[in-house]
């Protein structure tokens, strides 16, 4: 019995150490850090401000290159930077949705750059667009 018990605790001592090491060269590269993995707009009314901004920083030891941001629908339009991202550096991803569009938002935005640790990362925005109220005051529900 304690030959399985000193067994078993060897192994899970060299798990732990690959493990540690797998993540240790993992750092190596560009790694992608997003301050927030979705916007929520709240309730918004029809016609309002759409855009919100997502912080990216690298915290990798290479340059980050985003390659490519797409919105899943025509609605929901981001704006990248095209530039590198130093080491240590942050950016921002600007998206705009059409708040002209009456009902909930539940949109993404895919994000596919040279990250070691996320090549293509998602990003969603949420909430709700309400119509505008009438000339008398009164909103229409929509749902």
């Amino acid at each position: 019995m304690k030959k399985v018990i000193f067994t078993l605790s060897l192994l899970v001592a060299a798990m732990i150490g690959m493990n540690a090491y797998a993540q240790e060269v993992g750092a190596n590269g560009p790694v992608i850090t997003i301050d927030k993995e979705v916007h929520d707009y709240g309730t918004m009314e029809q016609g309002g401000n759409g855009e919100c901004v997502f912080t990216v920083t690298n915290t990798g030891n290479e340059p980050l290159l985003i390659q490519m941001c797409k919105g899943s629908c025509g609605c929901t339009v981001p704006s990248c930077p095209v530039e590198p991202i130093a080491p240590g550096a942050t950016s921002t991803i600007k998206v705009k949705y059409d708040t002209n569009r009456v009902g909930p938002i539940n949109k993404t935005v895919t994000i596919t750059s040279n990250a070691t640790n996320e090549p293509s990362k998602m990003i969603r925005i949420k909430g709700n667009i309400v119509a505008k109220p009438t000339e008398g005051g009164t909103t229409t529900p929509t749902n």
